[in-house]
């Protein structure tokens, strides 16, 4: 799906061998997962279902879980996470290009609820017409909570999805993971000090990485739903720390759409571990149950 993936195990005495063995696996597990949910392959399950024209389309096992997760993602964000905005985010896209945009805009009014109906392994989505999926950032979370699940035989395990992490130090340990700080190269805005014996997922968004220039400002690839545009926000980074990977990144983004003010009151309300943003004003803003954590 793009971007870096590493994959972390602590290994018994004499167990090295084989730790590096299943992380190998597991490396390898994640590329097929992702090979079926990327948009960027023509041939992925994912394009399949994008090109399909039908209103009801049967998908396969790892698509239709998923897309459950999506669903879940849009409820526990209210709406702000979609993953039915692909063709606003192409449209931001071509803008930047020089693309002609009318190849990417959604037709005018464009009912964008879908459903994914589970039967058995297999699951079956209904959309409305010309609805079609992005799954980067909510399939990166999934893919690595989905992952660290496989390493559980071994005492500690990590699985970095292009900075989605999955984590759960080893028990006894205290494992240190580094926030990078967007406006200097190999600074951290932040180093979080993890318990071992616990699962954590660490998330990073923001609109410091995938931004372009327009004849009318700056843009990015963080879509407004109630606007269909990159995001009006003065949060350049947003890092959370929760139990999953899937959740951190669904509220990290979450918080840079909804700026900083509104975000970090929703990052609140929606109980996560701690939360780290950068604004556009140069401030690093924690929110208090964050010091736990803080090394």
């Amino acid at each position: 799906m793009g971007g870096r993936l590493s994959v972390w195990v602590s290994a018994r005495p004499g167990d090295g061998r084989a730790a590096a063995a299943d992380a190998a696996a597991v490396a390898a597990r994640i590329g097929a997962w992702a090979r079926r949910l990327t948009r960027h392959d023509e041939a992925s399950e994912l394009s399949c279902l994008n090109r399909d024209r039908r209103a009801a389309v049967p998908v396969g096992p790892t698509l239709t879980a998923a897309l459950e997760w999506a669903a879940d993602a849009r409820r526990l964000t209210e709406g702000i996470v979609d993953v039915s905005l692909l063709d606003a985010r192409l449209l931001a896209e071509a803008g930047a290009s020089g693309t002609a945009a009318n190849q990417h805009a959604a037709p005018r009014g464009l009912d964008r609820s879908w459903t994914v109906e589970r039967r058995g392994r297999r699951g079956v989505v209904a959309r409305g017409p010309g609805v079609r999926f992005d799954l980067d950032g909510i399939g990166k979370g999934w893919i690595a909570d989905r992952a660290l699940r496989l390493l559980d035989g071994h005492p500690g395990a990590l699985v970095d999805a292009d900075g989605d992490l999955a984590i759960r130090p080893a028990r006894g340990d205290r494992w240190d993971v580094g926030v990078e700080d967007p406006r200097r190269a190999g600074f951290d805005l932040a180093v979080l000090r993890l318990p071992g014996g616990e699962r954590f997922g660490l998330a990073t968004s923001g609109v410091s990485v995938h931004r372009w220039g327009t004849g009318a400002g700056a843009a990015h690839h963080l879509i407004d739903p109630a606007t269909g545009r990159p995001a009006d926000t003065d949060v350049v980074q947003a890092t959370v720390l929760a139990r999953s990977a899937r959740v951190a990144e669904a509220l990290a983004k979450t918080a840079v759409i909804l700026g900083s003010a509104a975000g970090l009151a929703f990052l609140d309300r929606a109980g996560v571990l701690g939360a780290v943003v950068l604004t556009t004003r140069d401030e690093r803003i924690a929110l208090p149950q964050t010091l736990e954590y803080l090394a």
